[in-house]
């Protein structure tokens, strides 16, 4: 303002109201985005704190009430703190929870809740070992199931409020930059009755700022030098303009790598989702070895059930080397071997000078077990599964075959339908098919071949240099999970 000193005090007074309107338009753009930082902070918060508390919240109750249930040596008595934590979880999201829909699902939560508490002590005052394992199957498993359904209907009505409150926060920044825009104008308006000189250093920059004011409105949310001019208060309206872009863009980011994180949690969830029964069925083998007096096979099983499920969890490691992955396979089909030694046997062939490379864990295991369940249990007589692992160009190919049963033409298309459509089907193939293209994009994934009375054969397409942004990924997510 002191650079336009020697302007009559006409102007003078026109830029002083100039800069109040500025400034005030800036201080509502201001307090339009902390309004909107704040709700969107609360948003982020709901999210969070139910993502992390729904992440193991059902499988941890079903066990735990399951060792109860059957009086097992591994049982820490009834999970009530568990309840209620969940309880006071629900309570405090009511709390901060505003949209309808999100509050509805949160206070079936907490309903749902205290019900468990009480079909939890029904089962403590119960004697009947079969009438304690029916309200487990009726009551605890259908509970924790609705309880996990209506958080993930909690998750959704707040990520749709996250996308409403962005659209929003982008229809106040047009009408903000419309109103910006006009003051502009206006101004241009007047100087230039008085001064073309300050005419022209006012109309290229108002142009530009017009065009960037398009561009906003089209959809382009990068941030932008400045408008430079020799009128200051086009050099604040442009600069307040790119920062309020600036940190639309960073809203939209953050809130894309919140949904990306809820995603990878799901498809965690889904991997250890895999096969619930498979433990309990190798206790069981255990058991009935100890009781046949075959003491060593029941100790070699279970060493490979503990290396089985070491591999397993890999330190949190979403990603490990394929020499990892081969020794979990291994310790899987032991135990399998074990259990099915009439009908089983195997052969691993994976080229020693790929065994460094990365691979997202338990990509192998869902697909050696659907050759199990699927191929050689299905047929007569003893089958065979071989698991192959080899460098094809810039990729790595693995792939899993059997000698059972195989599929239909028809089977095989739908099954291929529904593993691109992302229904869950087999022992995990969707869910190792949907990790792969996540991971790596839609080039990779699964393919299936099977001959009906043949076998099938499973091929997974990996690339051979794990991408940066996958490792970096890997170890935000390890982090998320060690905290």
């Amino acid at each position: 303002m002191k650079k336009k000193s020697s302007i009559s005090g006409q102007i003078g007074r026109l830029l002083k109201a100039t800069v109040v309107l500025t400034l005030a338009v800036l201080i509502v753009s201001a307090a339009t985005i902390f309004s909107f930082q704040a709700r969107y902070r609360d948003l982020l918060h709901n999210i969070t704190t139910i993502s992390d508390f729904n992440k193991n919240f059902k499988e941890d109750m079903d066990l735990k009430m399951y060792y109860y249930v059957i009086e097992s040596r591994y049982s820490e008595g009834l999970p009530l703190d568990e309840v209620h934590k969940a309880q006071d979880m629900a309570e405090s999201l009511i709390g901060s929870t505003t949209d309808h829909d999100s509050l509805e699902a949160i206070k079936s939560v907490l309903e749902l809740c205290n019900n468990l508490e009480e079909r939890i002590i029904e089962i403590e005052n119960t004697d009947s070992y079969d009438e304690r394992q029916m309200q487990l199957e009726n009551n605890i498993y259908v509970l924790t199931s609705l309880i996990k359904e209506y958080m993930y209907d909690y998750l959704y009505c707040e990520a749709v409020q996250v996308s409403d409150l962005q659209d929003e926060l982008m229809r106040r920044l047009l009408i903000e930059s419309l109103v910006i825009f006009v003051v502009a104008f206006l101004v241009f308006l007047v100087m230039t009755r008085y001064s073309v000189k300050l005419g022209r250093s006012v109309a290229e920059p108002v142009e530009q700022l017009n065009k960037r004011m398009e561009e906003i409105g089209s959809g382009d949310l990068t941030v932008h030098e400045p408008v430079t001019s020799a009128v200051n208060e086009i050099d604040s309206l442009s600069a307040g303009v790119e920062q309020m872009v600036g940190r639309m863009g960073a809203l939209i980011r953050e809130s894309t790598d919140k949904q990306e994180s809820l995603r990878r949690a799901e498809l965690a969830l889904l991997q250890a989702q895999i096969n619930p029964h498979f433990l309990y069925n190798t206790l069981d083998t255990i058991i009935w070895l100890v009781e046949a007096g075959e003491n060593d096979k029941a100790v070699e099983m279970v060493s490979n059930l503990s290396d089985f499920f070491r591999h397993s969890l890999s330190n949190g490691e979403d990603i490990i080397t394929l020499a990892e992955e081969r020794w979990q396979i291994t310790s899987y089909l032991q135990i399998q071997q074990a259990r099915y030694k009439d009908i089983l046997n195997y052969t691993i062939e994976i080229d020693e000078d790929i065994l460094d490379r990365k691979v997202p864990k338990l990509t192998l295991q869902p697909l050696v077990e659907n050759a199990l369940y699927h191929g050689v249990k299905e047929k007569r007589g003893q089958g065979h599964i071989a698991i192959k692992g080899y460098l094809k160009g810039e990729d790595i190919i693995l792939t899993v075959s059997d000698d059972g049963a195989g599929m239909s033409s028809e089977r095989l298309e739908q099954l291929k339908r529904s593993m691109d459509r992302g229904e869950r089907v087999g022992f995990g193939l969707t869910t190792v098919h949907e990790r792969l293209r996540l991971f790596f994009g839609d080039e990779y994934g699964l393919h299936v071949e099977s001959t009906e009375g043949k076998g099938t054969v499973i091929t997974a397409r990996i690339p051979s240099k794990m991408p940066e942004a996958v490792i970096k990924g890997n170890d935000v997510f390890k982090n998320d999970e060690n905290d």
